[in-house]
């Protein structure tokens, strides 16, 4: 079983990214169900440059399953997104100043692709730990645009790719009486994973409880 998880770094209006500081405490973690798994680990630079360079080499590792984080800067849950945009923001630049000089990612390609992963089940392993929810619209930064190169490269069998949106601790602590932290988040993030696996090992799929 290979796994490989993913964040970002810091980009404009988000000098501090936590995406990144996730992907890292997850690789420290050690319980049964993650024996037996082999980690691979990524944090891309904040632009397309990085994402277009880096992402088919991740892939080229085969791995049976994807998780993918990101910072969502105004939400307030979790967020297990369930479907990439095939679209790309032409005012918001990325951390080297580029911005899109179209409005779609894959000219001709449909408006969106659904996501592969059963969403109910991360769902549930998550929520408990951290203020969670479903989402079908993963925006039209960088969060989606790898989120959509990693569904359009890999079809939609194996692997199963998953983008997660956290959000800033202090939007999240309006959400829940006690303020979230970042080892609930990890928590939270962990449980993903775990339920990630055991779905790949199963054979489960999107639309699987």
């Amino acid at each position: 079983m290979r796994v490989l998880i993913t964040g970002f770094g810091p980009f404009p209006g988000a000098p501090f990214n936590p995406s990144a500081q996730l992907v890292k405490a997850l690789l420290r973690r050690r319980r049964p169900a993650l024996d037996g798994v082999e980690f691979g680990a990524h944090v891309f630079a904040t632009t397309y440059a990085a994402v277009d360079g880096n992402l088919s080499k991740l892939l080229a590792q085969q791995p049976d399953v994807i998780l993918l984080f990101g910072l969502a800067g105004r939400r307030r849950h979790l967020c297990i997104e369930m479907r990439a945009r095939n679209a790309v923001s032409q005012i918001f630049p990325d951390a080297d100043g580029h911005k899109p000089r179209h409005d779609v990612i894959t000219p001709g390609a449909p408006v969106s692709l659904q996501g592969n992963a059963p969403f109910m089940r991360l769902l549930r392993a998550a929520r408990g730990r951290f203020p969670a929810r479903l989402s079908r619209d993963a925006g039209t930064y960088l969060c989606n645009y790898v989120y959509w190169q990693a569904l359009q490269r890999t079809g939609k069998g194996r692997p199963l790719v998953q983008f997660v949106h956290i959000p800033p601790l202090q939007l999240a602590a309006r959400r829940s009486r006690k303020r979230p932290s970042f080892a609930q988040l990890v928590n939270a993030a962990e449980s993903i994973l775990v339920a990630l696996i055991a779905a790949s090992r199963s054979g489960s799929r999107q639309g699987v409880s």
